[in-house]
């Protein structure tokens, strides 16, 4: 069996802590001590689907971030398969079912696993995993449905049909996500069960629903199989964004369901976060620093400065370097509200933290103004930056502390703390710590235009494009 990874996400209502260039797949929240993607490649691992059969779908701008995630966790590299551009989950997994079709042909088997999933008992998955396989085997589209243990309207639910065997069921219908009245009465009745996002897949089943429900995208899917990367781009980019529940699984009569009796969460909301991580006497669950008075069953997370409370209860307090939440935490799901007004206003604070990790080290964002960017580079020892230039823009080179390799086209230098480098636009230049301390330095860009997509890369140690 394959593993296919979804790891393409935003979780807006996740956010500060989570943006669209650092989702909270890759956030560490305190539970684990590892972010969800990691966790999600180590359960998939422990449940015997060797790391050659493990596919990670993303988004091309979110490569750095599988790279970085990787790094840390010494499992070898692994395939990624990189979107062009977010066209949800249907023509995700599509991509990941053509490439499987490719490889192995329509009898290959592959689960579809969500990266910002908690389920703490391996054990349990890895059964739950084997079960899914030989469903699938048999029946060809198979998901799992989690058993309700508190009426939540977060999720969707799936309402159980005809039993097909021992945990096994045809999927009667999808339900959406219900108010709590509707919630209530589904934890009740044990036909209806959570709708995990969780799948297992015959291929060639697979890709007969695509060319039945969604033949258009089958047809650019074909394509894109046989493409360059150029016409790549260009097809997917045209692709319809549907789910794959609203695009397959809700309209074909061959969907079976596993009801999962596991630990599960989305963790998809601050009410999910706060429910499964530790509370103190007052039931409060605090993270960083902060200052709790005459607080009750509050969420507080600070990741810089001194958060205080007074005489509040059931609240979400999140602080980070640029942006501060407070909402009550009933109404955490509606976080995707602020989202969408920043977006519809561009504000940067939906794209990026100020601080973004590289498979290098970090960049922090100190100053933004009218024709010049300032920032803090951070190179970890024995890493450098890939060999690149830039069109609009050029830049000084300021080392504080240790020690720099620095090239500009044909030339290297070496710089020690105090000492400087300019780098005028259109040159090819590099970064690099050999060093056994950090290397850490002061840019100052100035030109037109500094987005992180006026990168041209000419050599790269971590895979990204050149």
């Amino acid at each position: 069996m394959y593993a296919v990874i979804l790891a393409g996400g935003s979780g807006t209502r996740l956010w500060p802590l989570s943006r669209e260039h650092y989702p909270k797949q890759y956030l560490d929240l305190g539970l684990t001590g590892r972010s969800l993607f990691q966790e999600t490649i180590y359960r998939t691992l422990a449940a015997s689907i060797a790391r050659e059969r493990l596919l990670v779908v993303t988004h091309r701008d979110q490569e750095g971030s599988i790279l970085l995630q990787l790094k840390s966790m010494d499992v070898g590299p692994l395939t990624i398969l990189k979107e062009p551009c977010s066209r949800n989950t249907a023509p995700a997994i599509g991509l990941a079912a053509w490439e499987l079709y490719r490889r192995e042909g329509e009898g290959a088997v592959m689960a579809v696993l969500p990266a910002d999933h908690l389920v703490p008992d391996y054990r349990q998955f890895a059964a739950l995993l084997e079960q899914g396989r030989q469903a699938a085997e048999q029946h060809g589209l198979v998901t799992f449905g989690v058993r309700p243990t508190y009426p939540e309207t977060g999720y969707g639910y799936i309402r159980c049909g005809t039993p097909l065997g021992p945990e096994l069921y045809r999927v009667e219908r999808f339900v959406e996500k219900p108010d709590l009245e509707t919630a209530r009465r589904y934890l009740q009745d044990r036909q209806f069960l959570w709708n995990s996002g969780m799948f297992v897949f015959r291929v060639g089943e697979l890709i007969a629903q695509y060319r039945r429900y969604l033949p258009e995208m089958a047809q650019a899917l074909d394509r894109f199989m046989e493409s360059d990367e150029e016409a790549r781009e260009q097809i997917y980019a045209q692709l319809e964004s549907i789910s794959i529940d609203y695009g397959i699984m809700e309209k074909s009569d061959r969907v079976v369901v596993i009801p999962a009796g596991i630990s599960w969460s989305d963790v998809g909301s601050w009410e999910a976060v706060y429910s499964v991580l530790p509370k103190d006497e007052q039931g409060n669950s605090i993270s960083g620093r902060a200052l709790a008075v005459e607080t009750r069953d509050s969420l507080i997370i600070s990741r810089s400065r001194l958060v205080g409370t007074v005489g509040v209860s059931k609240m979400v307090v999140v602080d980070t370097d640029d942006a501060l939440l407070v909402c009550a935490r009933e109404r955490s799901q509606e976080v995707r509200r602020v989202v969408a007004a920043l977006q519809e206003r561009g504000a940067p604070e939906v794209q990026a933290h100020p601080t973004e990790h590289r498979p290098w080290g970090s960049f922090t964002v100190l100053e933004e103004g009218e024709g010049y960017k300032l920032k803090r580079l951070e190179v970890n020892p024995g890493e450098r930056l890939s060999l690149q230039s830039h069109r609009y823009r050029s830049e000084h080179w300021v080392v504080v502390r240790g020690e720099g390799l620095i090239t500009v086209d044909r030339k290297q230098v070496t710089l020690k703390p105090g000492e400087s480098i300019f780098i005028p636009a259109g040159a090819r230049h590099r970064l690099e710590n050999r060093g056994t301390e950090r290397l850490v330095l002061i840019e100052v860009q100035t030109g037109s235009y500094f987005g992180e997509d006026d990168i041209q890369r000419y050599e790269d140690d971590y895979g990204r494009e050149v």
